[in-house]
């Protein structure tokens, strides 16, 4: 397994931007396909975004296309989550998650590492 420690959260206000980072220890982290996911008080962890081991492959969910994005430095074992145009509705805690490369599916479960979480706070 990878080791994750998350960075980046605050309270910030509606429209602003914040840029989350991930940095990773332990086992290789190009073999790690990396994903952000978020937890809000009383709801489900849910999926966010995901990028391929190489960077050049990133997903997301509908609800953050074109507000956030990810992307990931392999030389410095860090993933980041750039957050713009935030609303409060993306007020949550934000998780780091690595799972290996070559296993589908970007569900809670298929992600097998994970950081401790980072919280987001956006006011209106």
């Amino acid at each position: 397994q990878v080791q994750l420690v998350e960075s980046g959260g605050g309270l910030v206000q509606a429209g602003d931007s914040l840029r989350l980072s991930c940095a990773a220890s332990g086992r290789a982290f190009s073999n790690y396909v990396m994903g952000w996911f978020r937890q809000a008080p009383g709801k489900e962890r849910e999926f966010v975004s995901a990028i391929g081991w190489r960077g050049s492959t990133t997903y997301y969910a509908d609800f953050v296309k074109g507000r956030f994005t990810i992307s990931r430095d392999n030389a410095k074992n860090t993933v980041y989550l750039q957050m713009n145009a935030l609303k409060p509705e993306d007020t949550a805690v934000y998780y780091c998650a690595a799972k290996p490369r070559g296993r589908v599916g970007f569900g809670v479960a298929d992600f097998g590492s994970w950081g401790q979480g980072t919280q987001v706070t956006v006011s209106s």
